[in-house]
């Protein structure tokens, strides 16, 4: 990418940048969950919707894209261990990123610096072996961890989220309702506005629907400290199978339109392109989708109202373009739109035509 675009970006941040008072930040999601409000910005105006307006918005033949990817349990309470002579104990909170190989883990650890070089989790005894470059730990396990998080885990829902103690409700609400392929750490969040019902009315009208999957990390959380040209991009693992490859392919070729839900989606099919089409595969990805980036896959993005001065606010600034955006987060900011995870959505076109 060149260096052009990413100090344009900073540029295009700080223009972007706005003041949002805490209580616009959605603190619970819509029930029914389409009920959301849905602010479709097209070429030349912007519209007000609500979510389960969608079917009226797409088109007999469009390929409706999603990230199955399911959130995992990945907040523990640890405790170190109790030496002999009585001292050590006490809580060490964690954050489980991603089995980095078989049975490590990278974790952000709070407080890091007295946790020590072993840890309970459970009954499930992490040693520590690695300090990777961002802070986080490695922690080898005995075993696999994975089957046990349901019973030890918790789900970690954003920091801005007041989540309470009551996780079991978050367990289902903080999921799509199509999730499937265990190991994000924050959902896919355009996807929390569809239900079974939209998906049937969808499909029955002749929209195609498939899949990828884009493990989400805990850098979606991270704001852009500085300038856009040192931000790193935490790796994600993507999946794309040969199938859903060819179902991408297909409806390009014939002309119809792709529908990416989330910025995760569009992440996951920009990965995957090689310049003429989408390749299947799996593997990590880094890619940062600033403006002056062109995204060549999807015609059409369903989005949430992000974070100022995060990456996913460059990446709707990509795809529709830097006016379209600021018009559309004006228009946000007066109405009665609510913010971030669990809050309201947009449909937005592609300025570059796909």
């Amino acid at each position: 990418m060149p260096d052009s675009n990413l100090y344009d970006a900073d540029a295009v941040l700080a223009r972007l940048n706005f003041d949002l008072p805490p209580e616009r930040i959605a603190q619970t999601g819509a029930e029914p969950r389409d009920s959301s409000r849905l602010m479709v910005v097209g070429q030349s105006e912007i519209s007000h919707r609500v979510f389960s307006d969608l079917p009226t918005l797409l088109r007999p033949g469009d390929l409706l894209v999603s990230n199955q990817s399911r959130v995992i349990p990945a907040r523990v309470m640890a405790r170190k261990p109790v030496t002999p002579d009585g001292h050590g104990g006490g809580v060490v909170e964690v954050m489980l990123l991603r089995e980095e190989e078989n049975n490590v883990w990278s974790a952000y650890l709070k407080p890091a610096k007295r946790a020590g070089k072993e840890l309970w989790l459970g009954e499930h005894r992490a040693e520590i072996v690695g300090v990777l470059e961002d802070g986080a730990r490695l922690l080898r396990f005995e075993h696999d961890l994975k089957p046990h998080l349901d019973e030890i885990g918790r789900l970690p829902l954003p920091p801005y989220i007041d989540a309470g103690d009551d996780d079991e409700v978050w367990r289902e609400r903080y999921q799509t309702v199509y999730a499937r392929d265990p190991g994000s750490v924050a959902a896919p969040t355009a996807g929390l506005h569809f239900t079974p019902e939209l998906l049937a009315r969808l499909d029955s009208m002749g929209v195609e629907r498939c899949a990828v999957t884009l493990h989400v990390g805990a850098g979606t959380f991270r704001p852009i400290q500085g300038s856009v040209a040192d931000h790193t991009m935490h790796a994600e693992r993507y999946s794309v199978s040969e199938a859903i490859a060819q179902a991408i392919n297909r409806a390009r070729a014939e002309g119809r339109r792709v529908v990416a839900v989330g910025t995760t989606t569009v992440r996951t099919l920009e990965s995957a392109w090689d310049g003429q089409m989408v390749q299947a595969g799996e593997g990590d990805t880094r890619i940062f989708i600033t403006p002056g980036t062109p995204v060549h896959v999807p015609d059409l993005l369903i989005t949430n109202l992000h974070l100022p001065g995060s990456t996913l606010l460059l990446l709707v600034s990509a795809f529709a373009g830097e006016e379209r955006i600021r018009a559309a987060y004006d228009a946000a900011l007066a109405g009665d739109y609510r913010f971030y995870s669990l809050g309201d959505a947009m449909l937005l076109e592609n300025q570059q035509g796909g």
